[in-house]
């Protein structure tokens, strides 16, 4: 490089024009850490049947006495579920898989992926954040290749491209707790 490119090269970075990058890489940690982040609770989630009363044109209940059956999400702790039991069934039956790993994975994946999205979102240890999400979601994409779900493999590794181009933009992070880690 000659040194008028590295004079424009300086002033640019001067004046601020890496914000774009630290921008990218803000959005981009904001949809990793809310994926993470709600992955992990809704691991917590499941439906229960409500009845609500038929109205009539007036807002009074049906006088025959009819009703609605409605699926309610609502979230609480007995209702976690790492590995969804359809694909968990599957999983058992994979001889590559142990049953303590899996009964380990079961376990920890809600509240890792609900520390993880925490982490990402105020900044806290943010590339090493980003690497155990890489790491989550490698080992998810492993279970699903094992049971040989091509759809859940794509997508996840999707996922995977998104947190390595976010630790190649973790250079730009300009919020953080801490910047080192």
């Amino acid at each position: 490089m000659n040194d008028a490119t590295d004079k424009t090269k300086d002033t640019c970075e001067s004046k601020g024009c890496n914000c774009d990058y630290s921008m990218a890489f803000l959005l981009l940690r904001g949809w990793l850490g809310l994926r993470a982040l709600l992955a992990g609770v809704e691991k917590y989630g499941a439906y229960k049947s409500v009845q609500i009363p038929v109205l009539d044109d007036k807002g009074q209940p049906d006088p025959g006495g009819a009703v609605l059956d409605m699926k309610v999400k609502f979230y609480a702790l007995a209702n976690y579920h790492g590995v969804p039991t359809a694909l968990k069934t599957k999983f058992e039956n994979e001889a590559l898989l142990p049953g303590f790993a899996l009964n380990l994975f079961d376990k920890c994946l809600g509240p890792v992926l609900i520390a993880v999205g925490v982490m990402l979102l105020i900044g806290l240890g943010t590339r090493a954040s980003l690497v155990l999400q890489g790491l989550i979601y490698i080992s998810l994409s492993v279970g699903l290749i094992l049971i040989n779900q091509p759809d859940g493999i794509a997508w996840l590794g999707i996922h995977v491209a998104l947190v390595a181009f976010a630790l190649v933009l973790a250079k730009h992070n300009k919020l953080a707790l801490l910047k080192k880690w």
